[in-house]
């Protein structure tokens, strides 16, 4: 007589009684998350990916819920058997228990041989649903038993999802399987990664471990510096947080850190500062997800989250400290109250969003001294409590936020996410305060309790997103002003529009937190203080992603599974018109890039990165040449970069 352990029989009584509509629903689901939720090359992508992986196919099975807590399945058996058939789950379950030796041949053979035999023969269900669509025999099949068949092959290997941090569907009531529970009611899921990448440029004069647009306006001999940087401040941790309600009001949160910000100045610290970098938080918000209906769902988002503008769509790039900064992506997280809902026409889905977020333009704060000149040490209180940089703030308005999402199946093979279409735009306002002490002197008359300057911010931009089994086209396009603060617009910030002052009348003084030096000057013999102007740029990206794997038919059990290529090209412009005002020098720069991927399993990935960032000046106004580079004038501004490391997910 076969002897099985107690723990087998627990778990053999449950799969026994599990009902049909459970599988059939979670076998549907499942195979719809899988295809939404598979993991791509980047940092973003991974992280979410794996996050998303636990959740898919054990969200409702409480059974599978139970073998994943006790160690017994790991997420990808999970998915393996919730992508299987109705029929065929628990057939697919009992041979994973075969292969981790808790069951034998033996057992599997008779459990099979039992379940078969007591197969109904007639064509109506049971009331129970406690053997059907769990045996090997059709419903309403009569005669002798017939042999369990071979389990069928997980899948095939998913096609390259979008990166998409901002989601469109509503959370799902229990759509986690928590390592952690707090009480009855809380749940919590870690996630995160540990990156390390070598990384070699050709072209580094400002030092960092990161691009950035090259040829400043001053004057530069030492701009051919090649530099080579091993980085591991990657490192990011994360938690999903649940608390239950009811399956019509998901309530969510999630915080997430890593290891990016800059090393403090210390003395104990200063001889490996380094390696020594800080913590810093990048997200920290809470959800309400209300289903109003089958066809409608509202959500609200409060903390700190990616931007609803220009957010939406980020390039699988390996390189994710600067991910494009200043070369055509466009991105942001930002403190923000957000609403929004989705309404479902069957085939196509809608989620537009609205929110107020805090207003910033990513000047630059500087020291000033009693008598109003700023400490070229940059150094002390002042700096400190300017880091937060209050020209947005004091407009005394929020920024204006807000995007339309367009969602449907254009690919409807196994293992492709939807495609969506993306609109987004921006409206904030800056205002730039200059204290009456520091009003030049020949203005003072005209202007005794100082001045005040402001600017408005207007852009757009639209981008899509295009998966297919064969490669996924992700593109964004962006229009607009002042776009500093996301990256854009080659990082300029806002200049002082002196055109019409009489010569020889202009005079600055710096604004209260030291960022804005405001110009003052005779227009027509009237004083007046110049409007602060803010740089208009336009740009985008193009990234291509290959599953080359599936597209050579590799095996989906295999070690050769996980590989896949990326081509990405990005651009970013300045008005020509703006960038003169400005004083000339860099005007628009470009990246091209191609990323190798090899996915071990599910939690090691090794990436090869090769990318040419250039960056194309005008004359600088006060030379009439272009910015020096390599000890000469030179329009072009070239550092091919090469990075290679490895990433672990958990």
């Amino acid at each position: 007589m076969i002897r099985i352990s107690t723990r087998i029989w627990a778990v053999l009584f449950a799969l026994f009684v599990l009902p049909v509509g459970a599988i059939a629903s979670d076998s549907a689901a499942a195979a719809a998350n899988k295809a939404n939720d598979t993991e791509s090359a980047t940092t973003e992508t991974t992280v979410t990916g794996r996050t998303q992986a636990a959740t898919t196919g054990a969200s409702t099975d409480p059974l599978l819920r139970l073998l994943v807590n006790k160690g017994v399945l790991n997420a990808s058996e999970v998915n393996a058997i919730s992508t299987a058939p109705a029929s065929e789950g628990r057939q697919r379950l009992l041979s994973i228990l075969k292969d981790k030796g808790i069951i034998s041949a033996a057992d599997l053979e008779s459990l099979n041989t039992a379940v078969t035999t007591t197969a109904p023969a007639s064509s109506e269900a049971p009331a129970t649903l406690n053997t059907v669509a769990i045996t090997t025999v059709t419903q309403g099949q009569s005669g002798p038993p017939q042999p369990p068949k071979t389990p069928p092959p997980a899948g095939p290997i998913p096609a390259i999802a979008p990166i998409r941090v901002l989601q469109l569907d509503p959370s799902k009531h229990e759509g986690f399987i928590p390592d952690i529970k707090i009480g009855k009611n809380i749940n919590l899921k870690p996630y995160g990664f540990f990156k390390a990448s070598a990384v070699y440029d050709t072209s580094s004069p400002y030092g960092n471990d990161f691009p950035l647009p090259g040829l400043n306006a001053a004057p530069n001999t030492v701009d051919m510096i090649p530099e080579f940087h091993v980085k591991a401040r990657f490192a990011r941790f994360g938690t999903n947080f649940e608390w239950l309600d009811t399956p019509n009001v998901v309530i969510t949160a999630k915080v997430e850190a890593d290891f990016e910000g800059n090393f403090g100045r210390s003395n104990n610290r200063n001889i490996s500062s380094i390696r020594s970098n800080m913590f810093q938080l990048r997200l920290a918000y809470g959800r309400i997800d209300w289903k109003h209906d089958d066809k409608n769902s509202f959500f609200l988002v409060a903390g700190q989250d990616w931007t609803p503008f220009a957010s939406s769509t980020l390039p699988n790039l390996f390189e994710t400290t600067g991910l494009g900064v200043g070369f055509g992506t466009l991105y942001e997280r930002d403190p923000q109250f957000r609403v929004g809902m989705e309404h479902s026409f069957g085939g196509f889905k809608i989620g537009p969003e609205f929110a107020i977020v805090m207003p910033a333009f990513g000047n630059l704060p500087a020291d000033l001294t009693t008598a109003g000149a700023v400490n070229p040490n940059g150094e002390g209180i002042g700096n400190q409590l300017g880091f937060g940089e209050r020209q947005g703030a004091d407009s005394g308005k929020p920024e204006i936020q807000s995007r339309v999402v367009g969602q449907w199946q254009l690919d409807h093979a196994a293992g492709v996410a939807p495609a969506q279409i993306i609109v987004s735009g921006v409206r904030g306002e800056r205002q730039v305060d200059i204290d009456a002490a520091a009003v030049p002197a020949a203005f003072k008359a005209a202007f005794p309790r100082g001045a005040q300057i402001g600017s408005t911010r207007l852009a757009w931009t639209g981008e899509i997103q295009l998966p297919t089994r064969f490669v996924t086209v992700i593109a964004k396009y962006y229009n607009g002003n002042d776009l500093r603060y996301y990256f854009g617009g080659q990082i300029f910030g806002p200049f002082n529009d002196t055109g019409g002052f009489a010569p020889g009348s202009t005079a600055t003084a710096p604004s209260l937190d030291g960022s804005t030096q405001a110009a003052f000057g005779l227009r027509g013999g009237v004083p007046v203080i110049a409007n602060s102007l803010p740089p208009r740029a336009q740009g985008g990206f193009v990234n291509l992603g290959f599953p080359l794997s599936r597209i050579f038919n590799a095996d989906p059990a295999g070690r050769n599974a996980g590989w896949a290529f990326y081509a990405h090209y990005g651009y970013d412009q300045v008005l020509a018109r703006d960038v003169r005002r400005e004083g000339g020098g860099r005007e628009k720069g470009d990246l091209m890039a191609g990323t190798l991927q090899y996915r071990m399993n599910n939690w090691v990935t090794f990436v090869l990165e090769e990318s040419n960032y250039r960056t194309r000046a005008l004359p600088l106004n006060n030379t009439g040449n272009f910015p020096v580079f390599a000890g000469r004038p030179m329009r072009d501004w070239h550092d091919f970069r090469s990075e290679f490391g490895p990433l672990f997910t958990f």
